[in-house]
């Protein structure tokens, strides 16, 4: 076969191969691909001349530009601090000064609604006001207190979180533990329902049996009129907010099984200065709005 041979459709030359009939067309390449490469070699001799790009064995070009990636980054993150200076003034203040400053408290509802979404709505959910199990964050009474101070802590240490100084608590196991009978049990429980429902509502005879009861095993934590104790973290009975809920078989099960919440410390996980944020938004949710 010849080399010169013409292909009469197109004209071209033919490179002499052939596969199965077929003959390979000695086409020339396209004017594009001469362009491409041209634009792409002339675009890289300038990117070379202007940005850092050849090593030079201990440092690199820097090109007549001068760019420097690292500056530019220390650029940015001291930006980014001074555009956080507020987070300064709320690690110094204390509580009261940061309640008492519109600015400083409308950051707090910003940033500590997102901490707390990040960390805390999947138990607590992303209103706080919980679900079984896990206690409602907007009420009026909290566990171990709702003041800054005390919420702080708590986020720090956790509730029987295995913390050095974690905050313990356990509701005992009276009835399944044998310290009362069940019959008491069932009088305890009517009268604990008592002290959040309207007179009348229950037996008065299991209530005033239930008092008795109570008297001898629950107010030494609770209280003797049932309004808790933040210093052991033992709840207010005499309020709507229960944890494990407030109807009879609930109540009637954690007396008769008992209960004992956990918590994570937050420690090692949060900043003090996101812990303190998160401290004064949960205080924030427990004020009543205007």
């Amino acid at each position: 076969m010849a080399v010169e041979e013409r292909d009469p459709h197109s004209g071209f030359l033919t490179t002499g191969h052939e596969w199965s009939g077929i003959k390979e067309l000695n086409t020339p390449v396209p004017r594009a691909v001469y362009f491409f490469l041209i634009a792409t070699f002339v675009f890289s001799l300038f990117y070379w001349l202007l940005m850092p790009a050849w090593p030079t064995g201990v440092s690199y070009t820097k090109g007549l530009l001068g760019a420097d990636d690292r500056k530019n980054i220390a650029r940015s993150l001291e930006q980014a601090e001074q555009a956080r200076a507020w987070s300064k003034k709320i690690e110094t203040a204390d509580f009261a000064a940061i309640q008492a400053d519109p600015a400083l408290m409308t950051i707090v509802r910003q940033s500590g609604r997102t901490l707390f979404g990040d960390n805390c709505a999947v138990c607590h959910g992303t209103d706080a006001k919980g679900s079984k199990g896990f206690p409602d964050l907007t009420a009026a009474s909290t566990l171990w207190g709702g003041t800054p101070e005390a919420l702080m802590e708590t986020i720090r240490v956790g509730i029987n979180s295995g913390h050095g100084e974690s905050r313990t608590a356990q509701m005992l196991a009276f009835g399944r533990d044998g310290m009362i009978p069940r019959a008491d049990v069932e009088n305890v429980t009517a009268f604990v329902q008592s002290l959040s429902a309207a007179p009348g509502t229950f037996d008065a005879a299991k209530v005033e049996a239930g008092k008795a009861v109570y008297a001898a095993n629950c107010a030494a934590c609770h209280g003797d009129e049932g309004r808790g104790n933040a210093e052991l973290g033992a709840p207010d009975l005499t309020d709507k907010a229960w944890t494990y809920g407030g109807d009879t078989q609930s109540i009637f099960n954690s007396i008769w099984h008992g209960r004992q919440g956990q918590m994570p410390a937050w420690e090692n996980r949060l900043s003090p200065v996101d812990r303190k944020i998160l401290a004064l938004y949960l205080a924030d949710l427990r004020k009543p709005r205007p």
